[in-house]
């Protein structure tokens, strides 16, 4: 074996430029292939960590997938609210440890506005229970103080100190603006890659200040209230869109959901959010089953590449392969060294794509969180990742074979005979 290394080494130093472009390209089909595996992967963590830490989501009654969007994604709008009473109600049961109040159904220029409380900032959590934190500024605090997403101040170029407005309904055209009441940016938020980076938080009495006003959805003509005087007024909520529950103990959540179930004074429901979310991956999975397939598409065309590399050197080593033939080598001898050359060639192909996969997510990370909100993170390769490097390691060595078996058919008086 040590002798047949010996050769192998040899006739792979012999013909290094050839292989060190082979080893290059089987180090980006892998580097493109676990890149390709990483986001996959990433995407539905990201999808399905879009709310983390709270164990319930309380709304009106109606599917637990319209719930999950309207209070977590901000897509669609609530078939009914939930009384102020039956929030505080829900926050006294024994079970419960805390409730983050959701109110929603204006914007700011095309983006949600979210009224809550000072706790939204303390128990919201996103991607494996990772806090909200403050890229500038504090949380609201005053009435008209706002806090706005990493998205809607990149975009619109929000800064601490900028006054802006909001108007009311949703969508991009402002037709009934609060311009009246303006709002202070006291804060922007680090990005999360959630829907948090594309909302404007204000505090729930700012939500009754701005529409004192109005009456079913509509302002009541002839009434206007300076903001200067809203604080005169009773700015308790009388109804918010949803609710953010955390627990004293998970082991309640079934008892405290069937209690919001079988609630008298309204009807109402709760949904754990991991179970609604992946509900909700699998109607809008089909992003995940084209990176399957692009993945597969990766691992195919690398396949074919590596074959071809090994296919177009044969011409090279048949005189080398004739040389064997005719001192006494079998065919054993030669798949054996072909075998050898191919599997340590592959194997140190795969291992430069891994480190340059590594440096890819180290160096890459930061900059796709900040830009598109996709967080990547070193990890334990999973199984399909696993199954990917397998699969190049053999097909590598499957293909060392095959411009064996074809040298070993080929005559030996074809091999050494000079070429004219």
């Amino acid at each position: 074996m040590s002798a047949l290394f010996g050769i192998a080494w040899r006739s792979a130093w012999n013909r290094r430029f050839t292989l060190a472009l082979t080893v290059l390209s089987i180090a980006l089909s892998t580097f493109l292939l676990l890149g390709v595996e990483r986001i996959r992967t990433e995407l539905r963590e990201n999808f399905s960590s879009s709310v983390s830490g709270t164990d319930l989501i309380v709304g009106a009654r109606t599917g637990s997938t319209q719930l999950l969007l309207y209070s977590v994604f901000r897509i669609g709008a609530a078939t009914n609210n939930v009384q102020w009473k039956s929030v505080q109600a829900l926050a006294a049961h024994p079970g419960v440890d805390w409730v983050v109040p959701l109110s929603l159904g204006d914007s700011h220029r095309g983006f949600s506005v979210l009224a809550t409380t000072p706790a939204y900032f303390e128990h919201f959590h996103y991607s494996n229970r990772q806090p909200l934190r403050m890229r500038e500024g504090k949380p609201f605090g005053e009435l008209f103080d706002a806090v706005v997403g990493a998205e809607v101040a990149d975009k619109l170029g929000y800064h601490v100190g900028q006054k802006i407005t909001l108007a009311h309904g949703s969508g991009e055209l402002n037709v009934s603006e609060h311009a009246d009441k303006p709002f202070t940016v006291v804060g922007v938020l680090a990005r999360t890659g959630t829907p948090v980076d594309r909302t404007v938080h204000i505090g729930l009495p700012a939500m009754e200040a701005i529409h004192l006003e109005w009456m079913g959805g509509a302002p009541m003509p002839g009434v206007k209230i300076p903001a200067e005087q809203v604080r005169k007024f009773d700015l308790t909520p009388k109804n918010v869109t949803a609710a953010l529950v955390g627990l004293k103990n998970r082991a309640a959540v079934f008892a405290v959901q069937r209690w919001v179930s079988t609630y008298a004074d309204e009807p109402l429901m709760a949904i754990l959010p991991g179970v609604a979310l992946d509900e909700l991956w699998g109607v809008i999975g089909v992003g995940e089953n084209a990176l399957l397939l692009m993945s597969a598409l990766v691992a195919l065309v690398s396949l074919a590449g590596l074959v071809s590399v090994v296919m177009a050197s044969l011409n090279e080593r048949r005189r080398e392969l004739a040389v064997l033939r005719a001192v006494g080598a079998s065919l054993r001898h030669v798949l054996a060294l072909l075998a050898l050359e191919g599997a340590l060639v592959t194997l140190l192909g795969v291992a430069i794509g891994v480190v340059f996969a590594v440096l890819g997510v180290t160096l890459l990370s930061p900059w796709l969180q900040s830009q598109f909100g996709l967080a990547l993170h070193l990890s334990e390769p999973t199984l399909n990742e696993w199954t990917l490097l397998a699969a190049l390691v053999v097909a590598g060595w499957v293909a060392s074979l095959l411009p064996g078996i074809r040298a070993y058919r080929l005559s030996l008086a074809d091999g050494l005979s000079p070429r004219i």
